[in-house]
């Protein structure tokens, strides 16, 4: 899931990737929202607000969204700059750190008490949307930019275009190519409303606290992909010595 890259990936592994990071991005989407009242996995919206405040010169409102973009993008340079940094010396925790961080701010924001959500919804929302910069990093560089698990504008796009294909696409490699598509493009879209109702429901039940959920799916996700690599190194150890 985490591990293969290139021509080792699969559609099989894609969709166990999407689906797990489209759940968690689905979670803190929801329940951020419900929290501060703010926008936290994505920066598109944002950048209108951005706009509208430099328009109104309200700039004070204008730059609290301009340190929500800033926040995204943050969380995938230094995603990105991990991996690369980790890759030059053991590849084996290239994927495993980004994720661990990941996992870790969305702990420590789930232990958000009332008044800090209150009085720093600001700095709440910019944790959360650097958790999900460092996740979209993570899974563009998994992935080949195949998966996107927090941008569903763009997969709604690419859904569309693809199921108008398939009136056209008679081959029948075509085909093929195109319905794994659409599954996959299905999956993220299926995975992040699931996670979006696990978000709404647990937080109105258990409040922030539900980032946990999305938190221990991160490292369910990086614990299952752990132990497959091992259980295939000692199949292979195992023919080997046969």
């Amino acid at each position: 899931m985490f591990r293969h890259k290139g021509k080792s990936r699969t559609i099989v592994h894609n969709l166990k990737l999407a689906s797990l990071l489209s759940f968690v991005a689905g979670i803190v989407n929801v329940a951020g929202f419900l929290a501060v009242n703010r926008l936290t996995t994505n920066v598109t919206g944002h950048f209108a607000f951005f706009a509208d405040g430099v328009i109104e010169q309200q700039y004070a409102v204008a730059a609290v969204y301009l340190f929500f973009m800033l926040s995204f993008l943050a969380g995938a340079f230094t995603s990105n700059f991990v991996m690369e940094l980790v890759a030059t010396r053991n590849l084996k925790y290239i994927y495993a750190i980004p994720v661990f961080m990941e996992a870790g701010i969305l702990t420590f924001m789930a232990f958000a008490g009332p008044g800090t959500l209150l009085f720093h919804a600001d700095a709440v929302a910019g944790a959360l949307l650097f958790s999900m910069g460092l996740q979209n990093a993570l899974v563009t560089s998994v992935s080949n930019a195949v998966v996107r698990t927090t941008h569903l504008t763009g997969l709604f796009t690419d859904l569309g275009i693809e199921l108008s294909q398939l009136f056209f696409y008679r081959k029948k490699e075509q085909r093929k190519k195109l319905r794994a598509s659409i599954s996959l493009r299905g999956a993220i879209i299926g995975s992040f409303f699931t996670g979006s109702l696990a978000g709404g429901f647990g937080f109105f039940r258990w409040g922030i606290h539900i980032l946990l959920l999305a938190a221990a799916c991160l490292l369910a996700g990086l614990m299952y992909d752990t132990l497959k690599f091992r259980v295939v190194l000692l199949r292979r150890r195992y023919l080997h010595h046969s």
